[in-house]
């Protein structure tokens, strides 16, 4: 059964949690640490959803925040239903569907 895989980066909340509020404020903390990224970089991490993301990167922020990974990505996996088309809710029954063939007889 096929399944659905889906996160929450909950940057922003953890921030707002621990008083920062604003990207200007993350940065020297990501400095201190060694870590040198632009403000639009910070940017995007906190206001977007990361397709990928450093090691390093991960490790200062939860280093910064008091937090664990765990707590900055919240997973959730559930199961698909399979999907079925439309009129397949019950098998066909062929037999239903065929034509009769006609007799002609004479009157």
């Amino acid at each position: 059964m096929p399944r659905q895989i889906s996160y929450r980066w909950r940057l922003r909340e953890l921030m707002a949690a621990r008083g920062m509020f604003t990207v200007t404020e993350l940065m020297p903390h990501l400095s201190e640490r060694g870590i040198t990224l632009s403000s639009s970089q910070v940017h995007r991490l906190v206001s977007g959803t990361p397709e990928r993301l450093s090691l390093p990167v991960l490790a200062a922020l939860c280093d910064i925040l008091g937090c664990t990974p765990t707590d900055l990505i919240a997973t959730s996996a559930e199961n698909l239903t399979a999907r079925r088309a439309v009129g397949q809710d019950a098998p066909i029954d062929l037999a239903a569907r065929r034509p009769k063939r006609v007799r002609l007889t004479e009157d």
